[in-house]
């Protein structure tokens, strides 16, 4: 859900990639009925394990309730969501809320950040030069 919601409201600003500890071998019906309640089509997104993940990691939201192992190399937020499985569709529902906001708060935070230092201390951009004899680019 965390990814689907990320991937809708917020791909401008992280990307997101879902994995588990101990990963379900397919999204549960429920949830994917429960997230087009609110119109965000879960697309290819599938539970995986942890070494699934592709490409360097800044922050791992962790919602399995236990310790991650060593080694993740990113900061780490904890949030404690209940797992709905085998639950009703209104604690479906709760959850997929409760996740919801906290992705969007996330994403605020994100937007709202100051850049970091090497940003800041940026060279300001060169003119851009301009071939006034009109020669062909090279290709």
């Amino acid at each position: 859900m965390a990814e689907a919601f990320a991937r809708a409201y917020g791909s401008e600003v992280l990307h997101a990639q879902s994995a588990g500890l101990a990963p379900a071998l397919a999204v549960a019906p429920l949830t994917h009925h429960v997230m087009m309640m609110k119109n965000v089509d879960l697309g290819d997104c599938y539970p995986k394990q942890l070494e699934h993940v592709q490409g360097p990691i800044d922050l791992v939201i962790n919602m399995s309730g236990y310790d991650l192992p060593a080694g993740t190399g990113a900061a780490v937020e904890v949030w404690d969501i209940p797992d709905p499985i085998g639950e009703s569709e209104t604690v479906f529902c709760q959850v997929r809320d409760d996740i919801e906001r906290r992705v969007l708060q996330l994403i605020e935070t994100l937007r709202s950040r100051k850049p970091v230092a090497s940003e800041a201390l940026a060279l300001p951009a060169q003119p851009a030069k301009v071939d006034t004899r009109r020669r062909p680019t090279r290709q």
